[in-house]
């Protein structure tokens, strides 16, 4: 069997080794220096200037706009566009938040929100904010979705959980936002087992996260800003200021061994993007000979960084007889991503609208993945490449 995953850990044995060592002789487990030492280092990878470490991408997803509600930039009844193809943990915050979730419609060929599909959304809804998710290590024309955002007067958030690594030829993934999302979980680039973080080069928003991220308290902030909030609520004695909650959050820290883990994986993530890149595009010659299938289109992108391969039929009908032609190989696989949130049952229950959403529809029913890691063996690859090939049965 192929599985979506094989190791919990790029190089994992010395990994386990480490991790082992690290835990006889470390006092503290709880968030401390781990933690603040892998925080300095990915922000400086990300090419950002802070980066606040929690304890999964979904956190850090709710962290991020329960911080820019607390600063007063985005309020109740604002309506927040988000990627139709993405993670329940992506459209949940807006509406936790009391926000209005406007889905964007996704092209298939690049499985994103394109500038044109925002422009279009844009001529039915004044949004207020965005949040784009980077699917599957690929992106939309994020240059170009940006400046509409700076021409509309629009917030954009990226969710990068999926595209650590990914490039363009004008940046990092995950850089063309005010700030961007990141999840560590054991499937992901990079695995800290559980684990997520938020980077941004916007000091007041970092300040407010890490309020956030732990109670509503200063504890995690440096002595000026801590000063600064104690004197705006005329708190004079450090013991009242122990317990004392400037604004709303949540218990979202992570442990010293995900900020040791992340230390750890850090120093191999170029190496494992690289690999995953070198997996995808041989596979990726399969599906160019196979008329079934449709190549994606990753031409604006300079670094591919994919974790899991997207497998796009031109019918639905296809997709059946793929899947079966996978499942009997024992490739493990999965749909793509949650498809259109607008069919989820969570979605159904608090959305008050619903949108035509042809490009998601088409990538909900006719789309599928498998896991691309570092561990796929020549031999895997073999294996991979002929379900890959065209079905003996299908039509052209």
């Amino acid at each position: 069997m192929i599985p979506l995953m094989k190791n919990t850990f790029y190089n994992e044995f010395d990994t386990k080794i480490a991790l082992a060592e690290f835990i006889s002789r470390t006092s503290r487990f709880s968030m401390n220096i781990k933690c603040f030492e892998f925080e300095r280092a990915f922000a400086k990878s990300q090419d950002r200037k802070e980066c606040i470490l929690l304890n999964s991408g979904g956190s850090a997803n709710l962290a991020l706009f329960q911080a820019y509600k607390n600063m007063g930039r985005l309020k109740e009844g604002d309506k927040v566009g988000f990627s139709a193809l993405t993670w329940s943990t992506n459209v949940m915050p807006i509406i936790q938040m009391g926000m209005i979730p406007i889905p964007i419609d996704c092209e298939p060929t690049t499985l994103n929100v394109m500038s044109e599909n925002l422009l279009s959304q844009l001529k039915n809804d004044k949004l207020q904010a965005v949040f784009l998710t980077n699917a599957l290590g690929f992106t939309g024309d994020l240059v170009r979705i940006k400046e509409v955002c700076r021409e509309n007067n629009i917030v954009f958030f990226e969710d990068n959980c999926e595209a650590l690594g990914t490039e363009l030829p004008e940046g990092k993934a995950g850089n063309f936002s005010l700030a961007s999302t990141f999840s560590f979980f054991v499937a992901h680039h990079m695995s800290t087992i559980e684990g997520g973080a938020v980077c941004t080069d916007d000091e007041e928003l970092a300040e407010m996260l890490r309020i956030v991220r732990a109670n509503g308290w200063d504890r995690n902030l440096n002595s000026v800003q801590q000063q600064k909030w104690r004197n705006r609520f005329n708190i004079d004695s450090e013991f009242e200021a122990k317990y004392t909650f400037y604004d709303l959050g949540f218990n979202m820290r992570p442990t010293e061994i995900v900020g040791f883990l992340g230390l750890n994986q850090l120093q191999y993530l170029m190496e494992i993007c690289k690999q995953r890149e070198s997996n995808y595009k041989r596979l990726e010659t399969e599906v160019k000979k196979n008329p079934d299938l449709i190549t994606l289109d990753r031409s604006h992108i300079s670094v591919l960084s994919n974790f899991a391969f997207p497998v796009l039929c031109r019918t639905r009908e296809l997709r059946t007889k793929y899947l079966a032609q996978f499942s009997g190989a024992g490739v493990e696989v999965r749909p793509m991503i949650a498809g259109n949130i607008q069919r989820q049952p969570f979605y159904k229950k608090y959305a008050s609208r619903n949108y035509d959403l042809p490009g998601t529809d088409f990538i909900h029913d006719c789309g599928f993945y498998f896991g691309n890691y570092p561990e796929l063996t020549d031999i895997d690859i073999v294996v991979l490449s002929s379900c890959l090939s065209k079905y003996s049965n299908s039509t052209p």
